[in-house]
């Protein structure tokens, strides 16, 4: 990231699952410049739907992750990471998870909030893994006139 940014990246937006990736490259990234901002991105509720993500206020906190090292938390709901996912298979061509359809609503979120800057974010998993979960169930009911709404939604905000 701070190789591939040149040294640019101002914000890294990461989904708290075993904390390993929001910590580690957080820690990096702000021994590089400390004024990059490290954001964790958890689901919105407890009772969520998002493979590999921690409420953290409702979770076993892993050992690793340490709240006060982060500049801020995003919180994405299930459904609106599940239509990222969507959009980003149809206009991008990406097949990702849920948690990465979480790490670019959040992404999205942040992007609102600042004037300039080099949002980064991780796309840690791969969707071919949860073809046969309740991920793909809304697929089928997806069509072209839901995903410009997704988009106009998201430009607007």
């Amino acid at each position: 990231i701070w190789r591939q940014t040149r040294g640019q990246v101002t914000h890294f937006a990461a989904a708290i699952g075993t904390g390993g990736t929001i910590m580690g490259t957080g820690r990096f990234l702000k021994s590089k410049n400390r004024a990059i901002k490290v954001i964790a991105v958890e689901p919105d509720d407890a009772m969520h739907g998002l493979e590999g993500l921690k409420h953290m206020a409702s979770s076993i906190v892993p050992g690793i992750y340490h709240e006060k090292e982060l500049d801020d938390k995003i919180q994405v709901g299930t459904e609106e990471a599940y239509e990222m996912v969507y959009a980003l298979g149809q206009t991008e061509g990406i097949l990702v998870g849920q948690s990465s359809g979480a790490a670019m609503i959040a992404a999205l979120k942040l992007a609102r909030t600042i004037r300039e800057g080099t949002i980064v974010t991780v796309f840690a998993d791969f969707g071919d893994k949860y073809l046969s979960t309740n991920l793909w169930i809304g697929w089928q009911e997806w069509r072209p006139e839901r995903l410009q709404q997704v988009i106009v939604k998201w430009q607007k905000k």
